[in-house]
């Protein structure tokens, strides 16, 4: 497993990191098979795990903390908090209040007294980034975090964001994560540029576009309990997903690749992606990810990807996965 450096931090992290969200309630119900998960990704070279405080409310956290005890020195390690986690309006957000609370918690559930990479999972709309950064500054001062990132800011509020730690003389954020798949190539326009622009890391989800690029069967019966909106075929930008997925699978064919592997390796092969991260639910999916993880693709396929789905484009507006108020909320643009 080849390495690289997160960003400016000096961190070695692998180019694959191990996604967490679905240890636990989420996908595998199983705790000793996802501990099984975690030392088979760890043996195979991945020292960087990714999980957050949301993921089957907090279950994967503590899952993840059962699995490091003993190598935890050995691991890069990864949550994130904003999400909800409770009834409570107070159990969510960027606010001081909140962050002060959150890592404390999550610090419990994952068993250790430091986070390395501790990031806003998505924007608060409610919160002064002012606020957040002098709150994620103390705690890293404070020695319970070694660096902060972002996770699915557009670009313009990573450039605030920047911009208000050098102002009021805070710590900036190192990352973002972002979603980025074959399907979903909108962070090219100005989210990818931004992070180089600012010597960021990048760590993106989703490669394989919430199962579309997986091979499997896409039917909406094999979709249950997901978001329909993202699946449903009658809907004009799922029908066009499903045209492309069509096409690149007879370029990873041709290739002679399985589809996944062409999928991680597109997005490996970005020069601003420190790491992919994937997020098997079995140890089968793990060792069929783990096998394309040397997979490089040369000028001609990723030509051929670029006729299928052009740079920058987004097939369906709903993989963005953010949305600003402004867009969701209709009284914001009316009079």
């Amino acid at each position: 497993m080849q390495r690289r450096i997160l960003g400016g931090t000096g961190i070695s992290v692998s180019e694959y990191a191990l996604g967490a969200m679905m240890l636990g309630a989420w996908g595998n119900t199983d705790h000793d098979d996802c501990v099984r998960i975690v030392h088979r990704a760890l043996d195979a070279g991945i020292n960087f795990v990714d999980t957050a405080d949301v993921y089957a409310a907090g279950e994967s956290e503590e899952i993840v903390g059962k699995a490091l005890k003993g190598r935890r020195e050995d691991v890069v390690l990864a949550t994130k908090a904003v999400s909800s986690m409770g009834p409570d309006a107070n159990h969510s957000g960027s606010s001081r209040r909140w962050i002060v609370r959150a890592v404390e918690d999550s610090l419990r559930r994952l068993g250790t007294d430091y986070i390395d990479l501790y990031q806003m999972h998505r924007p608060d709309p409610t919160t002064d980034i002012d606020e957040t950064l002098s709150a994620l500054s103390d705690l890293v001062r404070a020695g319970k975090v070694r660096a902060i990132g972002s996770s699915t800011f557009p670009a313009e509020q990573i450039v605030e964001a920047q911009w208000t730690a050098e102002r009021r003389g805070h710590l900036r954020f190192r990352t973002e994560q972002p979603p980025y798949s074959m399907l979903a190539r909108g962070v090219e326009n100005a989210v990818l540029p931004t992070a180089q622009r600012y010597g960021m890391g990048v760590l993106t989800w989703g490669p394989l576009s919430a199962g579309w690029l997986s091979g499997r069967d896409l039917s909406a019966s094999s979709r249950a309990g997901l978001e329909t909106q993202k699946f449903d075929l009658s809907i004009p930008e799922n029908a066009r997903k499903a045209e492309a997925v069509r096409a690149l699978s007879t370029v990873a064919a041709e290739a002679g690749l399985p589809l996944p592997h062409l999928a991680t390796a597109f997005v490996r092969s970005h020069p601003a992606v420190t790491s992919v991260i994937i997020g098997p639910r079995t140890l089968d999916q793990l060792d069929s990810m783990l096998e394309g993880a040397e997979v490089t693709l040369g000028a001609d396929i990723l030509d051929q990807i670029d006729a299928i789905v052009p740079p920058g484009t987004d097939l369906n507006r709903a993989d963005a996965y953010y949305l600003p108020p402004a867009i969701t909320d209709a009284s914001l643009r009316r009079r």
